[in-house]
């Protein structure tokens, strides 16, 4: 049974299905079948995809995926423009009830932890207006001693929140930080979880660890291929710089230093492999195979089938 043939009920209104894995598992193309079978729309939940002209190194959806299934929260600010996780969530759940409202179904997609736990948990950030001398401050500090010195600061004060920010992402250690300094309490513990608007069906993707590198590399040399470089030589005549928090992606950052002649080709490529590796491994903190909210296909020994069986079994439970 197909579910367009099922009547929606109110129940189904609220529910949503959370595509998740690891970068280069292939979340895109397994989100546009399924989306395109059970009339769904597609939101990112990837930080990286947020802005234009950054299409290449994040390996945004093609223009022929956006035509394929309707995709949100791509290529929605400008590189120089900050979209805080109160901003992604703000605009997520408008986007997802006016999915529901029209009868679809939302499908939420990317691999960054915070942002789908900021929908699925609904996160409720620490009421803490911007600091902005201290966060002056702050930025100064990372710009002289370096993004790891100040992650280094957090590590101590908070260790917990240290775990679960990327130490590239300034901003977000800044923000932190700056939580700690102005109420005296560790950041972890003042982010609280408001009541689940929505019924998720969580899909983990995954693939062997080596198939997955192989997988990666292979990406990283097709980016390359496909004009990496020239797309990060554009932004910066554009005005951005690695000092951009945008551009802190990987892979942007060794462009710019390719560009400046710090890195050969060869150089950045080994070194933005090296570090996808790494983020790999920090995403599976995020989605662990002992979740039991997150139902986990191989998708070297399952099909798509079996993916849209367990959706329909989800779906056809709500409508009894």
């Amino acid at each position: 049974m197909k579910l367009s043939t099922l009547k929606m009920s109110s129940a189904d209104l609220k529910t949503i299905i959370l595509i998740i894995g690891p970068t280069c598992v292939g979340k895109t193309e397994i989100s546009i079948s399924l989306a395109q079978k059970f009339n769904g729309e597609i939101l990112s939940a990837d930080s990286r995809t947020f802005y234009k002209g950054m299409d290449i190194g994040t390996a945004k959806p093609s223009k022929e995926d956006q035509e394929r299934v309707r995709h949100y929260m791509v290529d929605i600010a400008e590189p120089g423009e900050t979209i805080s996780l109160s901003i992604f969530q703000k605009k997520s759940k408008e986007l997802i009830n006016d999915i529901l409202i029209r009868g679809k179904i939302p499908f939420i997609v990317g691999g960054t932890g915070q942002y789908i736990r900021a929908i699925t948990q609904q996160w409720e950030s620490p009421a803490v207006e911007p600091q902005l001398e201290l966060r002056k401050i702050l930025e100064e500090i990372a710009e002289i001693k370096g993004n790891l010195y100040l992650h280094g600061g957090l590590r101590t004060l908070d260790p917990y929140a240290a775990d679960n920010i990327d130490p590239r992402n300034v901003r977000r250690t800044i923000r932190a930080l700056e939580v700690i300094f102005t109420t005296g309490l560790p950041f972890s513990t003042q982010r609280k979880k408001g009541k689940p608007d929505y019924a998720p069906l969580t899909i983990g993707l995954t693939r062997p660890r080596e198939e997955l590198y192989e997988r990666i590399d292979r990406r990283i040399d097709s980016m390359f291929e496909s004009g990496l470089v020239s797309e990060v030589e554009k932004l910066v005549k554009a005005g951005f710089s690695e000092t951009t928090s945008s551009m802190s992606a990987i892979g942007y950052k060794e462009c710019i230093q390719i560009i400046k002649g710090d890195l050969t080709e060869y150089e950045a490529k080994t070194e933005i492999k090296r570090k996808t590796r790494v983020f790999v491994r920090r995403q599976a903190n995020w989605f662990k195979p002992t979740d039991k909210n997150i139902r986990w296909f191989d998708l070297t020994s399952i099909s798509i089938i079996d993916i849209e069986n367990i959706i329909k079994e989800k779906m056809e439970m709500l409508n009894t």
